[in-house]
């Protein structure tokens, strides 16, 4: 064990010294736009809890009700004995929010790109990924055994390129992307690519984890904010962010569905999700749809839109179109990590997100705005990143 743990040694030591070693910090209070880390309190512009709904009375009632009827795990996978009453509902509730004949809940959504991707495609077949897609896409193109092609992010013209050279190899050709970019905040050309896929006889995957509950009617995503929904094959999405519970799903056709409840070796061979997370999704799903969602969402674009106009102010570039991610790109990983300890001494707490997250030296300050942040909160934030500049 000393040889095997000098070499992890060197192996930290190497992260370390590229300014890319991470550590894990113990949270000791609810997701919510303030929390407590090692007994002191931060404003927390980093949560991916957009709507506030990780600690809503509505979702903590729906797990509690599950808790007592179901108990506290699920016991077996899906097909063994796992599926509970409560998956049913879910998925039910999703495809009816999404308009599809059917969903599949996954206990991620790295697990439900997984599932698609190598359900769908093999050897003969090809993918094609925007250049910033999810690590969750990259790896599943990987593990399917399909040719995997990359183009320029949010270029159609390169994007048009693939297609056209995917399109005579003769197998599959699956297109995958993003509708919000995770670190980047900006949108996909979701008409243009609807367009070209279509052209090219190409199915597309769409990614609506930023999105879902967000953007559109009732909160359904960027594709029905477009009125693109019915002509894309595959949308996944997350219950994490702003459904504020846990787990991943794919909204498709009954017979997408059913054949990745066939093949999806990630669904498969899982011991099912929770009930009581299951329950607290199906909680989140139904107020996003209702007028509390509603006024969440109204609330939430009021603070963006504060945040936007005050960074643009202080000269950074913001990304194009709605988004409540709003990075502060700086570059080199040592000057992204030093103004997060300058932010972190005024309050707030904002890591800084480094490669392999992202791309080297376009490190960044990943900010997220919440419900749960004031006016107040936004114009504190302003005045310390404009004191760092």
């Amino acid at each position: 064990m000393g040889r095997i743990d000098k070499q992890l040694r060197s192996d930290l030591d190497a992260i370390r010294d590229a300014g890319l070693w991470r550590g894990l910090r113990q949270v000791e209070s609810a997701q919510a736009a303030r929390i407590t880390i090692e007994g002191r309190d931060w404003i927390n512009f980093s949560s991916n809890d957009y709507l506030g709904l990780a600690s809503h009375p509505a979702l903590g009632q729906a797990a509690r009700e599950a808790l007592e009827q179901f108990g506290t795990g699920s016991g077996a996978s899906r097909l063994i004995c796992g599926s509970t009453q409560t998956h049913h509902e879910l998925e039910a509730a999703l495809a009816q929010w999404q308009g599809t004949e059917a969903a599949l809940v996954f206990s991620s959504g790295f697990a439900a790109a997984q599932g698609v991707l190598t359900s769908l495609l093999g050897q003969g077949d090809v993918v094609i990924l925007d250049k910033k897609a999810h690590a969750s896409m990259i790896d599943a193109a990987k593990l399917s055994g399909a040719t995997l092609r990359v183009f320029r992010h949010n270029d159609l013209e390169n994007l048009e390129k693939r297609l056209q050279w995917a399109a005579e190899q003769g197998g599959r050709v699956l297109l995958a992307t993003e509708s919000v970019f995770s670190m980047d905040g900006d949108c996909a050309p979701l008409a243009e690519m609807v367009e070209l896929k279509e052209r090219y006889g190409a199915w597309l995957m769409l990614d609506e984890a930023h999105a879902v509950g967000l953007h559109g009617p009732f909160g359904q995503g960027l594709a029905a904010a477009d009125g693109l929904a019915g002509r894309i094959e595959i949308r996944m999405g997350t219950l994490g962010k702003a459904v504020g519970a846990a787990g991943g799903f794919i909204c498709g056709s009954g017979s997408l569905i059913e054949l990745l409840v066939n093949k999806a070796r990630s669904f498969i061979f899982s011991t099912a999700p929770s009930p009581a997370v299951s329950a607290a999704a199906r909680a989140g799903v139904e107020l996003i749809q209702g007028a509390e969602g509603d006024s969440l969402r109204q609330q939430l674009w009021q603070r963006v839109e504060e945040l936007r106009r005050g960074v643009e102010s202080l000269g950074w570039r913001t990304p194009a179109g709605p988004s409540a991610i709003l990075p502060l790109i700086v570059g080199e990983e040592a000057k992204a990590l030093a103004m997060m300890g300058q932010l972190h001494e005024a309050g707030f707490f904002i890591p800084a997100i480094r490669y392999p997250t992202v791309a080297r030296n376009e490190a960044r300050l990943r900010v997220t705005t919440t419900t749960g942040h004031t006016g107040e909160d936004v114009a504190a934030l302003l005045d310390a990143v404009a004191t760092i500049r």
